[in-house]
């Protein structure tokens, strides 16, 4: 089973970050889908690299 986690403006990526690291030291496979709602790096790709979400 992957989780699929569907995230698009701000607050959908700080409020997803600890369930995701939850998930991922329990094994639990995932995937992110990145909706384009914010692309401008400062807007979305900041959130992956320091949050250390999964790309």
């Amino acid at each position: 089973m992957i989780i699929l986690h569907v995230l698009g403006a701000r607050p959908n990526f700080v409020k997803a970050a600890p369930v995701i690291e939850a998930l991922r030291a329990g094994g639990v496979g995932q995937a992110v889908v990145h909706t384009g709602q914010h692309y401008d790096e400062r807007m979305s790709e900041i959130f992956f690299r320091e949050l250390g979400l999964p790309e």
